[in-house]
């Protein structure tokens, strides 16, 4: 076996889309030269970094941004192509004189938290080295709902506090809202923090999806209605041919199918922002808030427990993470991998989304949380745990109270019971649809 070092990486990130506050853009990506967790960690913001020193490189990524490697053989050495995406890649091979080589299940998907080292490559290729950049301390707060409500809104707020500042004066801000726990936190932490800022609350608005009369509709009007917000909500209709599924794996480049159905009607909610407003850039939302508050039906996975999903730390965020026989060499677990399901759609319809609980001081929020001692194991106690914490923190924070509904996915409450039959596909038919893509 012949070992060689890297002869060149091809970096198709863009670098637009790195939001890092507190360094320029180049301190970060020498942070993560150094391969120093410490130092990779005290990077702020959103970001997907690839940096090399001498025959090492080194990538690092947020958990709000996919980013993918692939190494191609070429006479000359290995050569590592970087980017968001699996057709940018393969378009990349192409125009690099390199076609056939690709095939999507050879791409690497660098798991959010982690750095990711690439030394010396042969064939075939050693295994990358991972390490954790990120471990927020569990069980670190006391058991009182005010004093974790408190703290994980307050967390929350200071996040979109800071991705405010950095927005330029007149940018219009729109929420993607559905009345939830999650949309609903972010909306009136936004809403709050344009009073405190001096912003102009015309620049602000809450986007609510509705396909042939979806319930989310609704509820997001009964949300700001009993807060006398009523005046925020713009509902963005949208025809049942807007939700194409199988579009939307073209677009997400996964086949896990609550993602797909989630990507799906993102689509056609950005398609449908999009449409009404040319110009429109920033947009805000609540991925993220089940993941952190362990607030997902158990019962439908077979693989989960309550324990497992107790005391495994970062399950929902990173899976079962790097090094476990669960973990996939295509993509990453949990919401490392399921995040495109929101990042893609927006930047198909030229978006800048954030979503504050995908930060790391806001998951220490949450994982510092005793749900051991709160729950006691107990399912329901779980699932009643999310809207206890969130709306005292809310009242806390704005002196609001927020309105909690019952949980739902987002295109469930999107999308009309009549109009689901569009999403009845199976995980083996987006499979073989992201297939046939490079067939």
């Amino acid at each position: 076996m012949i070992h060689r070092p890297i002869d060149r990486v091809v970096d198709l990130t863009d670098p637009a889309a790195n939001r890092v506050f507190g360094f320029t853009l180049e301190e970060a990506r020498r942070r993560v030269a150094t391969g120093s967790p410490d130092a990779v960690r005290e990077i702020e913001g959103s970001f997907a970094l690839v940096a090399r020193d001498g025959d090492v490189v080194r990538m690092a990524r947020s958990l709000d941004r996919p980013m993918r490697y692939f190494l191609a053989k070429q006479a000359s050495g290995p050569a590592l192509f970087v980017s968001d995406r699996m057709d940018a890649i393969c378009d990349a091979l192409d125009a690099a004189g390199l076609p056939g080589q690709f095939h999507p299940s050879y791409t690497r998907m660098v798991p959010a938290h982690h750095v990711v080292e690439l030394r010396l490559i042969g064939c075939p290729d050693p295994d990358a080295l991972h390490t954790r950049f990120f471990t927020p301390r569990r069980n670190a707060f006391p058991s009182a709902i005010e004093q974790i409500g408190g703290r994980y809104v307050c967390a929350l707020s200071a996040e979109i506090e800071r991705w405010l500042r950095a927005l330029p004066s007149d940018a219009p801000v729109g929420v993607l809202f559905s009345g939830g726990v999650d949309s609903g936190a972010v909306f009136l932490a936004t809403w709050r923090l344009f009073g405190e800022l001096g912003l102009a609350p015309a620049r602000l608005k809450a986007f609510t999806l509705s396909v042939g009369g979806g319930e989310d509709l609704e509820q997001a009007r009964e949300f700001l209605r009993r807060l006398d917000l009523e005046l925020f909500l713009e509902p963005v209709d949208m025809p049942a041919d807007a939700v194409d599924p199988m579009a939307a794996v073209e677009v997400l480049e996964d086949y896990k199918p609550l993602d797909v159905e989630c990507a799906a009607v993102s689509l056609a909610l950005c398609r449908g922002i999009r449409e009404r407003y040319p110009e429109w850039r920033f947009l805000i939302d609540g991925d993220g808030g089940d993941e952190n508050l362990k607030d997902y039906p158990i019962e439908e996975n077979p693989e989960l427990t309550i324990r497992s999903v107790l005391n495994n730390p970062l399950l929902y965020q990173e899976g079962w993470g790097v090094g476990t026989l669960k973990h996939s060499r295509t993509y990453s677990g949990g919401q490392s991998r399921s995040y495109a399901r929101t990042w893609a759609p927006l930047r198909r319809y030229g978006f800048e989304g954030f979503s504050p609980f995908t930060r790391p001081a806001v998951i220490e929020a949450a994982e510092g949380i005793p749900f051991i001692e709160l729950t006691d194991y107990d399912v329901s106690r779980l699932y009643d745990l999310k809207g206890k914490v969130v709306s005292d923190g809310v009242r806390q924070v704005t002196g609001m109270s927020m309105p909690v509904f019952p949980k739902r996915r987002f295109q469930h409450g999107a999308v009309s019971p009549g109009e689901r039959r569009r999403l009845a596909f199976s995980e083996s038919d987006y499979r073989a649809h992201l297939a046939s893509l490079y067939s």
